[in-house]
């Protein structure tokens, strides 16, 4: 997750690692392969946008999200929207599970050069994401730093009676759904979203979802995420996506199309999700939100695959990606 916008040209080599030893995924899949799996019943490791774990006759979920300057936001973004991203992009994976957000905790490397007053601004802003989702903001830690603006969030939420949704849920012959609109969050959208926090919970209380995700590192990468842990594929319809404006205006600025950054752009935290097709179409016709969602392909048996002008093409799961 970050604000870099990436190319059809952006590469880096590593000579000392094979292909599919680098990037950010292969390093997170090391990780998965050391830590092993949760041996608690009901409890989930590594591999969503949770952990799960059980307490008493509840499940919890809990996310950590880190936030550097001029990694995940630019040096001259106003710190009041910085304080609100940090709070937002640990919702947005708490949403991810059908589950809503109850407490954040934050850790902080403030730069020696900032002022109080700059560190108040951080604090109103997560304090201001946390009044609009009711989330409690229970403490965490501060340190100064000679280096970047450095914020550490964890986010806490209590399943309550609902299932988590997994990533892994998704299965052939369902169909694929996105809220809002997608690409060019580079522009603004980036700092300011909200996190789809009431919709996943309607979603997860009024329907029957098979596998959710929140577009953090791009529709495509994160697609591949659930048809990776559910085992499965996807065929995309391109002409069902839907295009922000933002998308549109910085197509006419990089050559690039609104495709291209509506499939790969990062950090648009719209919710993507599989349910069978006739919960779909109930859905559909009458949403218990106001954000728009649409039907943008179906899970297939295997393979990845998007249909553009009546032709089927292989699909590259390209997305933001850190240590390329």
């Amino acid at each position: 997750m970050g604000i870099k916008q990436k190319t059809e040209n952006d590469s880096m080599s590593d000579d000392t690692q094979p292909p599919e030893s680098r990037g950010e995924f292969a390093l997170i899949n090391f990780i998965r392969s050391r830590a092993g799996q949760t041996p608690a019943a009901g409890s989930l490791g590594i591999g969503d946008d949770c952990a799960l774990f059980p307490c008493g006759n509840d499940t919890i979920a809990v996310t950590t999200d880190m936030l550097i300057e001029g990694v995940h936001f630019d040096t001259s973004a106003p710190l009041r929207q910085v304080g609100w991203k940090a709070a937002a992009v640990s919702f947005s994976d708490v949403a991810a599970m059908g589950i809503r957000p109850e407490v954040l905790l934050c850790a902080a490397a403030l730069p020696e050069r900032f002022s109080m007053q700059q560190a108040r601004e951080i604090i109103l802003g997560l304090e201001d994401a946390c009044v609009r989702y009711g989330v409690i903001l229970a403490g965490g830690d501060t340190t100064s730093s000679d280096g970047p603006l450095s914020l550490c969030t964890t986010a806490f939420g209590r399943a309550g009676g609902l299932r988590p949704v997994l990533r892994s849920g998704a299965r052939p012959g369902q169909v694929i759904l996105v809220t809002g609109s997608l690409g060019g969050s580079i522009l603004g959208k980036h700092m300011t979203f909200e996190p789809r926090v009431d919709e996943a919970v309607l979603l997860n209380q009024r329907f029957k979802l098979g596998a959710m995700i929140d577009i953090s590192d791009g529709l495509a990468a994160d697609l591949h995420h659930i048809i990776e842990e559910s085992k499965t594929g996807a065929i995309l319809e391109a002409d069902a996506i839907p295009l922000s404006d933002a998308a549109r205006v910085l197509a006419g600025k990089d050559g690039l199309s609104p495709l291209y950054h509506a499939l790969h752009d990062g950090e648009d935290f719209e919710l993507l999700f599989t349910m069978d097709a006739a919960e779909a179409q109930r859905l559909v016709e009458k949403p218990p939100f106001d954000t728009p969602v649409c039907i943008i392909g179906t899970v297939a048996e295997s393979g990845f695959f998007i249909r553009e002008n009546s032709s089927l093409n292989p699909l590259e799961p390209k997305g933001y990606e850190h240590f390329k």
